[in-house]
């Protein structure tokens, strides 16, 4: 991830190591192919009218759903905070949530999907609300792990505005695990990032968890 700024007020998150996902017609077609073949022998049959576009439906799906790795091509605008010196500038929180996500697993290549709660201590800047939306989805929009998912956000929300503290609770069903495997039915992995005054506070965690009434 790299963190591109233009002047003090607005950053984009982009991912400096995949620009752009684009299929040029021969990859596409080249990857049709492979998914015709790889349905038929799963036992679908490709010959009628309602499979004929289905490859190349499904690899456009992919790329649709993986758009992540292109980054956030719009610029996220940070502002100045709104706490002025207040004696509760280092426990005033922003919380945003539930943030609906979709993600696929890198170990099974299947879906995982659930929500997303994130919550800050502003330091000298804030975001405005519906960025954290698109933070979420710049990362959950690729093929990855559910912990390492809560890790980049937190690691974005401290490059981008540096604030006193950073929480981010994610709960989601994982396919994989319903579908194949243990088959348990509709289980939920919950998974938590702790930062800053998060992290050495537990008034503070406490009081995000029932913010988000995730604390019973």
């Amino acid at each position: 991830m790299s963190i591109h700024t233009n002047g003090t007020s607005q950053v984009a998150i982009e991912n400096s190591s995949v620009s752009e996902q684009r299929l040029t017609e021969e990859q596409r077609f080249k990857f049709e192919g492979y998914a015709t073949e790889i349905f038929g022998a799963l036992g679908m049959d490709m010959n009628s009218p309602a499979t004929q576009e289905t490859p190349h439906r499904y690899i456009q799906a992919l790329f649709d759903a993986t758009d992540g790795y292109d980054g956030d091509p719009k610029l996220i605008k940070v502002f100045d905070t709104e706490c002025r010196g207040e004696p509760d500038c280092r426990l005033s929180q922003v919380i945003e949530g539930p943030i609906n996500f979709f993600s696929f697993c890198e170990h099974h290549a299947f879906p995982f999907f659930g929500r997303a709660y994130i919550g800050y201590i502003a330091h000298e800047n804030i975001l405005g609300i519906s960025k954290l939306t698109r933070l979420v989805r710049v990362f959950s929009k690729r093929f990855s792990v559910q912990e390492r998912i809560g890790q980049q956000i937190a690691d974005g929300l401290e490059t981008m505005i540096k604030p006193h503290g950073v929480a981010v609770y994610l709960e989601a069903n994982h396919l994989c695990v319903e579908m194949r495997g243990v088959k348990e039915a509709a289980p939920k992995t919950r998974t938590t990032v702790w930062r800053g005054h998060y992290a050495s506070d537990p008034a503070i965690r406490a009081e995000f968890l029932t913010a988000c009434q995730l604390h019973k």
